[in-house]
């Protein structure tokens, strides 16, 4: 699993599902440097079970993400159509309607290979015929993306384990915290609680205090 942690997030241009109802071409995170945050991440697959849990738990949240100067985009393997789709269900019958933020279409697994998310892996046999090994879709990827698209924080789960969206939420805060103030953010550090100094000082005196 690559870390892109410290390094430019990978950029991409891909058909993508946006306001829950209008797709459009040409889609990239590019738009967004030098003016947004960006929360990144990658779910399997349409029409399933944990992730519709992930992908509402996030649109609840969209107005916590946007104040805090940040975009919301998710990305799965399935097809521009197929996203359509399943905003068109409601969320009683296991669909994401009303879900608003982009859901982009990686039909050509190149994203997801490039964040190192995938979960399969093609080979070529003794034959030199193209196989696959595991599903083709990805892990449940997450990144925290800067203004200068630049990965600061990235966090993969596997498939069965949904995430935490206070977390997310979490760690923009701390990251934004330390932009404005130059302090870095202890364990378990929130909103409103004391930061600390870089320095063995600053560490000493944190300890002592907590």
């Amino acid at each position: 699993m690559a870390v892109l942690v410290g390094k430019k997030a990978p950029s991409f241009s891909a058909s993508a599902v946006i306001n829950g109802e209008e797709i459009v071409n040409g889609f990239s995170l590019d738009q967004f440097i030098g003016n947004k945050y960006v929360v990144l991440f990658f779910y399997p697959k349409d029409f399933t079970f944990v992730c519709p849990t992930e992908l509402h738990a996030f649109q609840e949240r969209l107005e916590d993400f946007r104040k805090r100067d940040v975009e919301v985009v998710a990305v799965s393997t399935d097809t521009e159509q197929s996203h359509w789709g399943w905003l068109q269900m409601s969320k009683e019958d296991g669909g994401i309607q009303g879900v608003t933020y982009p859901i982009v279409a990686d039909t050509n697994k190149t994203i997801s290979t490039n964040f190192d998310v995938i979960a399969g892996s093609f080979f070529y046999n003794e034959n030199d015929q193209l196989e696959a090994e595991g599903e083709m879709v990805a892990y449940r990827g997450l990144f925290l993306i800067d203004k200068n698209g630049v990965v600061r924080h990235q966090l993969v789960n596997d498939m069965p384990l949904g995430r935490n969206v206070d977390e997310a939420l979490r760690m923009i805060d701390a990251l934004q915290y330390f932009e404005k103030n130059g302090e870095v953010c202890p364990a378990n550090w929130s909103e409103g609680k004391e930061a600390m100094k870089a320095s063995h000082s600053g560490v000493a005196e944190y300890l002592k205090k907590n």
